[in-house]
Order: C-alpha cells, then structure tokens, then sequence
C-alpha cells in the first residue's frame, strides 16, 4: 500500500476531486476537526510559558505549548484539507487563570491549557500567540474553506488560583505562596479577606466562597466542579468587576444597564466582529438559560454579517453563523435546544454506541464481523431515519472526546470507517487519524489521558491514510450525512445513500476481498462511469452491476 506524505497539500491522495456531486452546505454535512490548541503543534519549540506558568510539558496539566502558529502551519501543509475538514473546533482563545489550581485530591497541578478558566475575555491568551496571530490562523483557514469554531464558555468563570490572586488581589495570598504544594494550595489563600468582593463579586458569580451567594441544586445554579458560575439569570445591571477595572490591558468596559449575561454575549461576540469567527461550540449548555444562548446567536449572527460586509467581496457567498452544543447524554433527536439557536448537538451516545458493536470482536474472523457489520447498519439506518432530508436538524458524532476516552486504539480502520459515513455530522478529535496514544493520567481524572500531545514523529500512516480517503470521500457527498440509507447486501455488507434534492448517490462497500461483482441498485445510470474513491479505479456501470477489485476492505462509489 502506498505511503502517503502527511504534509503534501496536493496530489492524488490529497487534492480535492472536483466532481459533480454536492457536497452540501456546511450545516448539512460539518466534518469537524476537534483539537486542542495546546496539545496540537507548537511552530516555536523552546518558547517559555507565559504569565509566569510552570512551563513543563512533562506535567500533564500544565500548558504544552501548542499555538496559534502552529495550527495555521498545519493548514498550510493541507493536513486538514486532506482529512476533508471543513471545520476546525479549537480551544476558546481569550486569557485563562494564570496559575494551576490543586486537581481532585491533591493529584497534581492544573492549569487552564483547555480553555474553560477564563480570566479576561477581551484579550487573547498569550500562551496561544498574538492576536495577529489569531487573526493568521482564521485568514489562513478561510483561504483553505475552512470555518474556525471556537469552544466557548459562558456558564462559569476561573478559579481564584494563587498566582492570578497574587497580581490582582495580592491581600488574598498568604506569604510565601510559591512553595505551595497540590496537597496543601488552599492554606495559601485567605478566604476570610473581605478584598474577595473585588475579585468578580457576589453580583456576578455563585461561588463556594465566604458571602457569595452558593451554588443550587439543579442544572442551571449548581457550580459545576465547584467553579464559579455566572449569575446569567440575574436581570441586575452590573458595573464591572474591580479586578477587571483595575486589570492592566483589558478591554472590558463597564456597558450601561447591562447585566452579566449583556457582558457575556458583548465579550464573545467582539472575537466573531473581529475576527470573522464562523461558529461557537457552547461548553455545558444544560448549564445555562436557554433565552442566553437564544441571545448569543442572534448577537453572533448580527456580529459575523458585519464581518463579512467589512471583510468579503459583495459577489462572496455569506455563510450563517453556525452554532453546536455540548448537552450532556444528548443523542440524535430533535429537542427544544434546536428552538433556541443551536443548529447542532454533540451527539454522545454515538461513541458507546460503537465501542459495544466492535468491543470483543475480531474483524478478521467472518463471523464476527459479519454480526458487527449487521449491528452497524442497524444503526445506520435508524440514525439516517432520524437525519436524513428534510430534517432541519443535525448532530455531531465522534468516537474519541476529550471528556470521556479515546476509541480503541487497535480498531482505528473500523472505527474510522464507522465514523466517517455515518448519518449527520461528525467530528474527528486530533489524533484519532494518526494513532496517537493515550497520556498519563490519575485515578480521579482519568480524561487527561486523552489529552496527549499530537503523534507527529511517530504516526500510524496505514491509519492516516485510511482517514484521508474517507473523509475527502465524505467531503464530496451530502448523501452521506443527509440521504436514504438502503441496504442492498448483507454479505459483503453493501449499501446506498441517496440524496433527492441534489441528486446526489453513494454506493459503499464494506468487507470482502478481491475482485467483487457489485449491483448498485438504482443509485446510478446504466453506461454511467463511476470511481471507487478508495482505489481511485474507475469503472463503468453495465447491467445494474460494476466489476472491480476491493482494496483494504472498503469500496466507495461515486460518480466520475
């Protein structure tokens, strides 16, 4: 098999085929990068942390120093345009805490590399990069077709870390702070000093803290791992907290009757008006008003058309701003979060789902895959009924988050296969496509495991190259994500998705061995000359019936 060059933007393995077949728009078929900023590449090795952070990539919850650059970089090579990304999901890139908070007892020290503590909206985080930087990366992307999605946080803000503290609020840190350990941190902070009011104050956050109001008891006023909440469902005006006031370089400035969900959807909203951000996904959404989120989109979709008439040609098509959503134990259905601005859902049930058809089952063995086989196209069509054409609504699936585990390592070809023609959308999360493997972790927190950094010195190409077929395959045709699923056989296991309003059909093939008499029933025209997208053989259609020879399994059919 041949070896593809992971940093070659074109040629045969990597240019996008230009066919006749739709692709679709975005919101029908999103194929969706997943990384994490700090964990994907750093395009300047030796750079210190920033903030005074602890600037060791051997700890497993301190910042790695991955950036900005160094994703644009990789757009650049094509890395994205071969998987046939048309979407990346990156970390959110406004200021974090600067220091590390104690993990769950005591494990080690944690610091904000993910993106979820945030400190100042207004400023880009300087780990990441420079805001020149950012604004690289988003051109970079849109050169290449790619929307940037940032993962958004408006539910909670940072911990009180000591270093963070110690700059804004020096009063609450108890002398010689720095040699605190994780298993002793909260007997450097003062918790009985009044000054905790100057920090974001008792009119802005819910907090575990001496006179703030406490966290509740369900869904929408609990504090999540104890982090402090916003009080988004407060109608109060609000003036800004005095740490940010007094704060040098922020940007934040009081706005008049506005309260902290106004603040909120001001500060997030200025990234899309800067920027030309194309979507948000929104970090534990169950954790938050649904008239907020309501807001947020109607804010971000005024914020990018101002954008784009300031930014594109008049001729330039104006993509909507697009907006998913993390609601934990969501699955495929359609529910009231889809009335309040989400064009999307994280759909989590996808990765369980999968993990029990292939879990103990040797796909070598005829039997067992013919039974996992059988259970996949059950969930096929059940997803297809639910996702195909007209439906309005639409999901991301995925088999590795960064929440919960990352898909087995061994059964990436199959877990690649299932994944990247599944009904809906789908979202690839970093290193799922190149093998990379698990990280430390501790008993309490074993999700760091999936924070590893990116594999580039040691990737699995069988795998890689597997990704890559099938995701520009993918790319190409609405039919996967939005057509009728049929299936026309069950062993070799073979079906179509056939897309009405485009006319677009695909016909695939999964499982067997050598030269193969496929039916493809009515998808195409009898004479018709069709490609296998896997082989890149093309073949014509005569008889209801194409001829060919499998490779690696797998036949992806489409028209020439």
């Amino acid at each position: 098999m041949m070896k593809p060059d992971p940093d070659k933007p074109s040629g045969q393995d990597g240019a996008r085929v230009r066919d006749k077949n739709p692709a679709g728009s975005f919101h029908d078929n999103p194929v969706i990068y997943h990384l994490m900023t700090d964990r994907f590449h750093n395009s300047q090795p030796g750079r210190p942390a920033s903030y005074g952070r602890l600037s060791d990539a051997t700890e497993i919850g301190a910042f790695h120093g991955g950036n900005f650059s160094g994703i644009s970089a990789k757009i650049k090579a094509g890395w994205f345009t071969r998987l046939g990304v048309n979407g990346i999901l990156m970390t959110a890139p406004y200021e974090q805490i600067h220091g590390w908070v104690a993990a769950a007892n005591g494990e080690f020290r944690y610091e904000a590399y993910h993106g979820y503590w945030v400190l100042d909206y207004t400023l880009v985080d300087d780990n990441f990069g420079s805001a020149d930087d950012l604004a690289e990366l988003v051109a970079t992307a849109h050169a290449a077709g790619i929307r940037i999605i940032l993962d958004i946080v408006i539910g909670h803000a940072g911990y009180p870390d000591l270093l963070t503290m110690s700059e804004y609020l020096p009063e609450i840190v108890q002398a010689g702070w720095k040699a605190a350990t994780p298993q002793q941190y909260d007997c450097y902070l003062n918790y009985d000093n009044p000054r905790l009011q100057d920090w974001w104050g008792v009119e802005w956050v819910r907090a575990k803290l001496p006179s703030y109001l406490g966290g509740g008891d369900d869904d929408l006023s609990r504090l999540v791992y104890d982090m402090p909440k916003f009080r988004t469902e407060s109608d109060v005006p609000v003036s800004l907290p005095t740490f940010l006031k007094n704060k040098p370089g922020s940007k934040a400035v009081d706005l008049p009757d506005a309260a902290v969900r106004d603040y909120l959807v001001h500060w997030l909203t200025a990234w899309v008006r800067q920027y030309g951000i194309d979507g948000f996904r929104c970090d534990s959404a169950k954790h938050v008003e649904l008239p907020v989120w309501q807001k947020l989109k109607a804010a971000a979709t005024v914020a990018l058309q101002q954008w784009q008439q300031g930014n594109l040609p008049a001729s330039d098509e104006k993509s909507p701003f697009w907006m998913t959503g993390e609601v934990f134990g969501n699955g495929i259905e359609k529910n009231i979060y889809f009335e309040h601005g989400f064009d999307n859902l994280i759909n989590f049930q996808f990765q369980e789902e999968l993990k029990n058809i292939f879990q103990d089952r040797d796909m070598a063995d005829a039997y067992d895959r013919s039974l996992a086989l059988h259970r996949l196209d059950k969930l096929y069509f059940r997803y297809a009924t639910v996702l195909c054409a007209p439906a309005a609504h639409n999901v991301l699936s995925y088999i590795s988050s960064h929440d919960t585990e990352l898909f087995d390592r061994e059964k990436l070809i199959d877990g690649g296969t299932a994944l990247l023609l599944a009904p809906g959308g789908v979202q690839i999360f970093y290193g799922d496509e190149t093998g990379r493997h698990a990280g430390p972790f501790t008993p309490s927190d074993m999700a760091q495991a999936t924070r590893s950094d990116m594999n580039w010195q040691a990737m699995d190409e069988r795998v890689l190259h597997h990704w890559r077929r099938l995701g520009m395959f993918r790319s190409r045709h609405v039919a996967i994500a939005r057509g009728v699923h049929n299936k026309l056989c069950d062993e070799p296991y073979i079906f179509s998705r056939q897309h009405q309003a485009s006319g677009d059909s695909v016909v695939i093939v999964i499982g067997g061995e050598g030269e193969m008499k496929i039916d493809v029933g009515t998808c195409f025209a009898e004479g018709e000359v069709l490609r296998d997208a896997y082989s890149t053989q093309k073949i014509t259609m005569t008889d209801g019936h194409v001829t060919l020879d499998m490779m690696n399994g797998l036949i992806l059919l489409e028209r020439s």
